[in-house]
């Protein structure tokens, strides 16, 4: 008996193992697969993921082993919102009734009846003309109301998007024939206005019941009375929430905790804003910035902007009495700011009564009524009954080096007389300019520890987190004006701005040791695996052995896909009217791709045809002529607040 025994056990236990193990790629194409069923498309994730967790069901794992009950919404409510149309015999929708639950207990609090036809539906709202025509056309858009009522706002059409016609004077039965897209498209508006108004609104799922449409919603977990939460400032300024982030990280006690732990201490990363600036500067330039009379002399006088004279002496007849001879002595001191723009330094013309010596610095340049040198008395009787005049016109720019110079006036007068001499100045009076670039990140870009961030040049990106945009600005032509000066230049940026991301120490942990893997990653091949560790005396031991990486299996070369396709006719409306009545042919094709089954099916839509079957299609150059089609075509467009 025993061997009779032993064989049913072996049998037994034969018959328990599966014909073939499987293996680790088939667990892994299964886990797929079943990831696929759940969330491949967006119907998918609605079902299993969105509606359920909005509305508080249960939602199951991948494999189905384990569910739960979320909670992400404060109050639920089976119906946010009804929207009902009805189609008359104009093919107008007659009646659109839109009923609310607008503080989600689950009872309806507003019931709006549109009181006019709707001839066209667009994106934001819905179009009003004379039943059955396009004709007296009136443009409205979903609002809401301080109160929180939904409610329709008279716009122009420009404010409208995607808007097209659906009575008879596109074509017959648009509504009906086109209810479920019709619905959608009318529901979508309303939703939007009310999340716009209300961003708690969040909405789980959109069902159709012949001429209606029931939305599904729920509050976020925000739970806040006033619809104005903090959470929705982010998205105009989303670079406060890192100063919001910092401040509650100060508070929270947990926070600091993991920061003073050790895993906390090593390195952080700050962010360096900084700029390069390129400054203009344009200073007009006065004769006085150039030379003027500092001290003596008796006046200044400026014939044009670049002419001036300067005047010493005592011009007055008989202002001067030197008895028998008296020596009298005029000093005017010129300062010179700038030799550089000197054209013209000269002395034009002096006159006594009676002897006169003219010198600059102490050097002597002309004398009269004869050659009189040295300090003492004339050469000659000193009264001379009368005043001479001399115009030597002799260059001083020589002399007129950058600050003070002396004009000397010396005299010598018998009885009465009078002395004169003036020095004429012609200045460039140009626009001074001057350019520089004032580089606040040369400290971050020669920084090892820094790396470039984000940069903008001229309002133009052209490094955002670090990757560069592929922007360059057109070079920049400027004017500056200052006074009567101005100044045209053209440069290739005026402004950078930028942003450096910093790695700085927050502690004293040393840095990692990576010696080792960057000798694997360099010495190793797709067949030996190298390696080098440290021996306990400091030197290094260096090992190889066979290596082979384990068999990736097979995988398609594509997700197969599938081209169709479904007759649709053009009801768009614009400003002009319908766009279908300006056609030859106002019917066109809607194209559609769907990813075809594991068994290679192409899963077609109501009314359409399959163009392309199953396969790695490659629609790529289409699309290419697609897209420059309608660059071009918008190139030739003028947007207009009227038909034209």
């Amino acid at each position: 008996m025993k061997p009779a025994w032993l064989l049913l056990a072996a049998i037994a236990l034969l018959a328990s193992i599966p014909a073939a193990a499987q293996t680790v790629e088939d667990r892994a194409r299964a886990a797929a697969e079943a990831a696929r069923a759940k969330t491949g498309d967006s119907d998918a994730l609605q079902q299993n993921y969105v509606t359920p967790g909005l509305a508080g069901q249960p939602i199951a794992t991948i494999d189905n082993s384990r569910t739960f009950n979320p909670n992400i919404a404060c109050q639920k409510t089976a119906t946010v919102l009804e929207l009902l149309a009805q189609p008359v015999s104009t093919g107008d929708i007659g009646t659109l009734r839109v009923s609310r639950d607008k503080d989600l207990d689950g009872s309806v609090d507003q019931t709006l009846n549109l009181p006019m036809s709707v001839s066209g539906i667009c994106a934001n709202g819905v179009i009003s003309c004379q039943p059955g025509s396009w004709n007296g056309c009136h443009s409205f858009k979903w609002d809401v109301a301080p109160s929180g009522d939904l409610k329709l706002t008279e716009v122009d059409l420009t404010q409208l998007a995607g808007c097209y016609c659906v009575n008879n004077s596109c074509g017959t039965n648009l509504v009906w024939g086109n209810m479920a897209s019709v619905l959608k498209d009318l529901g979508g508006g309303v939703i939007g206005a009310l999340t716009t108004a209300d961003p708690r609104i969040g909405i789980a799922q959109a069902v159709i019941d012949g001429l209606v449409i029931r939305y599904v919603g729920a509050q976020t977990t925000a739970c806040a009375a006033s619809p104005s939460i903090g959470q929705t400032a982010y998205r105009a300024n989303p670079a406060a929430i890192q100063g919001d982030a910092a401040s509650a990280a100060a508070s929270n006690s947990i926070f600091q905790a993991l920061v003073a732990s050790p895993a906390g201490v090593g390195k952080a990363e700050t962010v360096r804003a900084c700029t390069i600036a390129r400054e203009v500067t344009l200073n007009e330039v006065k004769i006085e910035d150039v030379i003027e009379r500092a001290s003596g002399g008796y006046g200044t006088y400026a014939y044009d902007p670049q002419t001036v004279a300067f005047m010493m002496g005592s011009p007055s007849g008989r202002s001067l009495k030197g008895g028998k001879c008296g020596i009298f002595d005029f000093r005017m001191t010129l300062h010179v700011a700038d030799p550089a723009r000197l054209r013209d330094v000269r002395l034009t013309s002096f006159a006594a009564d009676d002897w006169a010596q003219v010198r600059i610095d102490g050097q002597q340049i002309g004398s009269g009524p004869q050659n009189w040198t040295g300090m003492g008395l004339p050469p000659g009787k000193c009264e001379k009954n009368g005043t001479f005049y001399a115009y030597p016109n002799v260059d001083l720019k020589p002399w007129l080096t950058a600050g003070d110079h002396e004009i000397w006036l010396r005299v010598a007068v018998g009885d009465e007389g009078n002395a004169f001499a003036m020095v004429q100045a012609t200045v460039d009076t140009t626009c001074e300019t001057s350019e520089r670039l004032i580089d606040l990140c040369s400290g971050y870009a020669g920084d090892a520890k820094c790396r470039l961030d984000n940069e903008t040049v001229d309002g133009v990106v052209t490094f955002r987190n670090g990757v560069g945009t592929g922007l360059t600005p057109i070079r920049q032509t400027r004017l500056f004006e200052r006074g009567a000066c101005s100044l045209t230049i053209a440069r290739d940026y005026f402004l950078r701005e930028r942003s450096y991301r910093c790695s700085i120490d927050t502690g004293t942990l040393p840095e990692p040791d990576l010696s080792r893997g960057a000798y694997i990653i360099d010495h190793s091949t797709e067949t030996l695996l190298a390696d080098r560790v440290k021996t306990g005396d400091g030197s290094y031991s260096t090992s190889s052995q066979p290596f082979a990486l384990p068999d990736r299996g097979s995988v398609p070369a594509c997700e197969a896909i599938c081209k169709t396709r479904a007759p649709k006719a053009n009801t768009e409306a614009a400003v002009d009217g319908v766009v279908g009545a300006k056609q030859n042919s106002p019917t066109g094709w809607d194209t559609f791709y769907h990813a075809c089954s594991t068994d290679n099916v192409c899963p077609t839509g109501p009314g359409e045809e399959v163009v392309s079957a199953c396969g790695c299609l490659d629609d790529f150059p289409e699309a290419v002529v697609m897209m420059q089609t309608v660059r071009l075509g918008g190139a030739d467009l003028i947007c207009t607040s009227e038909a034209r």
